[in-house]
């Protein structure tokens, strides 16, 4: 048995029920279940359709994102959670190259690097070489001035953690940041890089070894471990080709509004949803939300 989720934008919602009603009867699946109205629904098939993946092609033009799933335990006990351009709607690299006057030669490379056209351990290395000498302040500047939480986030966590799971905020930036969004968002631990700073200023240097994609992929095994999971207890989300083997890896990945290689090599795709959507497609209801 398995479900097929339908969501869209919260902030646009335009889910009809003829739309829901119409796949359900075509691929005849059980009575559709609303987890909030023009939002997200979801019912159950018995298999897999052959014409699934036109289905969704069909689904995006109409601003539907579209999942299927095994139905059995969908509810998952720890959440593993990229930072950049996930539970933030920024870059903070990008953020920083901006205030130090290098913004469009270190965004070029952040774009090609998030996107797996570049190795990342060496791209960060090239583009933290070029904050070399910004004083450290401008950290809470940039963090004050420039940075957003993406929307749903603190609802996602709040939920999640009030349904006794293990929250992690693991990423490939940095500490300086990460440290203060985790609070933010209430995540239980983070995880990210170090920016090296001597004399008020940074030096161009980041912390050895750089957090990348194999290293969070050890962060998913070590965190659930630690806390007598396995990897299928899991919901990892991300949005770059450093975020592709914790999504794998996971018992649900879901890659979130990401970078084109990286939603081509994921199942679960999210364009239009903001991060409830990682709610829906464990079958929470809106009315189970818990207030963030």
């Amino acid at each position: 048995m398995h479900v097929v989720t339908l969501l869209t934008s919260p902030a646009v919602p335009r889910l009809e029920t003829a739309t829901v009603e119409a796949l359900r009867s075509a691929w005849g699946g059980g009575a559709a279940r609303w987890l909030a109205r023009s939002e997200a629904a979801e019912f159950a098939i018995d298999r897999i359709p052959s014409n699934h993946a036109r289905v969704w092609q069909d689904m995006q033009a109409l601003g539907i994102d579209m999942a299927i799933q095994p139905a059995a335990d969908r509810r998952r006990k720890m959440l593993l959670a990229d930072m950049d351009s996930t539970m933030i709607g920024q870059e903070c690299i990008d953020e920083l190259a901006a205030e130090a006057g290098v913004g469009e030669r270190v965004s070029e490379i952040t774009a090609r690097a998030m996107n797996g056209e570049l190795d990342f351990e060496s791209a960060l290395r090239e583009r933290v070489g070029l904050l070399g000498g910004l004083p450290v302040g401008v950290i809470d500047q940039v963090l004050a001035r420039r940075i957003t939480l993406a929307p749903g986030g603190r609802v996602l966590v709040a939920t999640m953690k009030a349904r006794g799971a293990w929250t992690a905020l693991v990423s490939g930036g940095f500490t300086a940041f990460s440290a203060r969004i985790a609070a933010e968002l209430g995540f239980d631990e983070h995880r990210a890089n170090t920016l090296l700073v001597a004399d008020g200023k940074l030096t161009g240097t980041v912390g050895e070894p750089i957090l990348g994609r194999e290293a969070k992929v050890a962060a998913l095994r070590e965190i659930a471990s630690e806390h007598g999971l396995g990897t299928r207890d899991v919901i990892a989300v991300g949005d770059g080709a450093n975020d592709l083997g914790m999504l794998r890896l996971a018992g649900t990945g879901v890659a979130l509004h990401a970078k084109p290689s990286v939603a081509a090599q994921s199942d679960i795709r999210v364009n239009f949803g903001d991060l409830t959507a990682l709610l829906y497609l464990q079958g929470y209801s809106a009315d189970e939300f818990a207030v963030a």
